[in-house]
């Protein structure tokens, strides 16, 4: 675009600007990818170029979907940066997904070029046939392994990169082109798919350097940090922050496949002091013996997904690990809340710290939060009043791609509709009680499934547990709960044991009497989603006739 004399340039908040910044204050701070590969943010800014240069010598124009299939590495971060940089759309595809949900997401975003991790080829050989739109294949090669495949390949990624202008000319876009799209699954019907333009991923990223960063709290975010994601990227850009670390020029590791001894490695040997995960990556970690040798006092924990309960997170903090959560939806890009305590953390006992940390936070800068009845009317911050959560901020998703109807249950009278259930106090602090999905609903009472869970955290024989309504003729329905005890406890701690702990739960006022399980199931392993949560559906499947009704 040429100006004319005295017109202003409209500045476009857009992706490629972030990457300003690091360039200029830390052009040689390290990008790690296991003990593979070290880029300096220089390297990445050439590779992002040379990403570009190559993606439009195969054909890609703005506008088109690129499909990206990859582990958490340095090439993922090339394309969270380089594909929407040039005015296409990055779909970020969940590989845990049963194929024919791959191929459902794929078809459905109409994905031109899909980008792909060595590893996944077997996988690519069985879906081929019935992708619909992808026609050009690039490989990421892994570990240099060979490759055998009757899939027509344009090329991998490295030759092609050396191939490529590291000087691609990036277009100032119109701030409004979408950025990015991926699936996130319901417990009924397709993956629904979300997407995000420039705008709303760089103010998500503003608001959460704002958050992170700047305010006085039990953790912060900032340059001489050293991050490592422990979420999959393909999970909502792994929650954004890859985006934040490159703002403010951070040491970024790259873990590959989560595999428990590199993850131990890296953390250790790179020294991580700052990730995010869900509550079943910690708990993996903080059950773990050989951890009890490390320092881990420098490191830091953001936990989504899930609920944290309160015993996960005093067995990290006892490790020295400094947790707390951070909330939001895949719909809303996603982050809503920290549970970052203020400026007096410091003064606070444990207890009241520990009361503070597994709340769903306060909300960061540019997000509204309300809780609201039946009847779509607002209820007070008291922390007891307990309504649907619905949010305003400018980067929730507009709409589900291509799906009407569940658009309209998204968006009501200006407020995207969380499907959470919680209160918020009156010092701003939200508390997600359960889903409204997950509510048991008994005799006309409900009963949070997560206040089961996270009072039964705390019992010193539980690993992880996972509460369910069943239904009963006479109350509607009951809860039970599924256990998965630790390894020592299996054998010496019956479901009367953990009944009996419930029961004096009840008596304390901490769950409701009609709130202790009718039965308990022990399991080897609770069922999760692709993402790390507890698969519900899954379990009322299996359990769904556990009780005859009273």
């Amino acid at each position: 675009m040429i100006y004319a004399p005295g017109q202003p340039y409209t500045f476009p908040l857009i992706i490629k600007h972030l990457l300003k910044t690091p360039l200029i204050r830390s052009p040689d701070q390290e990008i790690v990818y296991r003990d593979q590969c070290r880029l300096t943010y220089r390297d990445l800014n050439h590779r992002i170029g040379r990403l570009a240069s190559t993606l439009s010598g195969l054909g890609v124009k703005q506008g088109d979907v690129v499909a990206v299939m990859e582990y958490d590495s340095h090439r993922f971060l090339e394309c969270l940066f380089g594909i929407p940089m040039m005015g296409a759309t990055l779909q970020t595809v969940n590989w845990r997904l049963s194929m024919d949900q791959m191929i459902y997401t794929l078809n459905h975003a109409e994905a031109k070029v899909l980008l792909i991790n060595t590893e996944f080829l077997p996988l690519l050989e069985k879906m081929k046939e019935r992708l619909e739109t992808v026609n050009i294949v690039v490989v990421l090669r892994e570990n240099e392994k060979s490759l055998t495949s009757s899939v027509p390949i344009a090329g991998h990624y490295e030759d092609l990169l050396e191939r490529g202008d590291p000087h691609f000319d990036f277009p100032d876009l119109d701030e409004n082109t979408v950025a990015s799209t991926f699936y996130t699954t319901g417990t009924t019907g397709n993956p629904k798919g979300v997407r995000f333009t420039h705008r709303q991923l760089v103010l998500h990223t503003l608001a959460s350097a704002v958050s992170a960063s700047c305010f006085n709290s039990v953790g912060n975010f900032r340059s001489h940090d050293v991050y490592m994601p422990l979420t999959p990227m393909f999970h909502v850009h792994a929650w954004g922050v890859p985006f934040l670390a490159t703002l403010l020029g951070a040491k970024q590791v790259y873990p590959g496949k989560y595999e428990p001894e590199m993850l131990l490695k890296l953390i250790t040997q790179e020294k991580v002091t700052f990730s995010h995960c869900v509550p079943t990556i910690l708990q993996i970690i903080t059950s773990s013996p050989a951890i009890k040798a490390f320092d881990l006092s420098r490191w830091q924990v953001i936990i989504g997904g899930s609920r944290l309960p309160r015993g996960l997170a005093e067995a990290a903090w006892h490790l020295g690990i400094t947790v707390y959560t951070g909330y939001g939806m895949s719909e809303t890009c996603p982050i809503i809340s920290l549970a970052m305590p203020g400026d007096d953390w410091e003064t606070l006992t444990p207890d009241a710290l520990m009361d503070i940390v597994i709340k769903a936070g306060r909300p960061i800068p540019l997000v509204d939060v309300e809780v609201v009845d039946p009847m779509g009317r607002f209820l007070p911050h008291d922390g007891t009043s307990t309504g649907e959560l619905v949010f305003r901020a400018p980067w929730l998703t507009e709409c589900y791609v291509k799906d009407p109807k569940r658009s309209e249950e998204l968006w009501r009278d200006g407020w995207l509709y969380s499907g959470d259930v919680g209160v918020i106090d009156e010092d701003g602090y939200i508390q997600i009680t359960d889903r409204l999905k997950d509510v048991i609903k008994t005799g006309g009472e409900w009963i949070s499934s997560l206040e089961l869970e996270n009072t039964l955290s705390r019992h010193d024989a539980v690993l992880e547990s996972a509460a369910i309504g069943v239904p009963n003729t006479k109350w509607g329905e009951r809860p039970i709960m599924v256990v998965h005890l630790k390894p020592d406890a299996a054998g010496s701690v019956g479901a009367e044991d953990l009944k009996s702990y419930l029961k004096k739960a009840a008596d304390d006022g901490v769950i409701p009497s009609y709130g202790v399980p009718d039965a308990i199931h022990f399991v080897d392993e609770i069922p999760k989603t692709s993402v790390g949560k507890l698969d519900k559906k899954a379990i009322r499947h299996r359990f769904a006739t556990s009780i005859k009704g009273a």
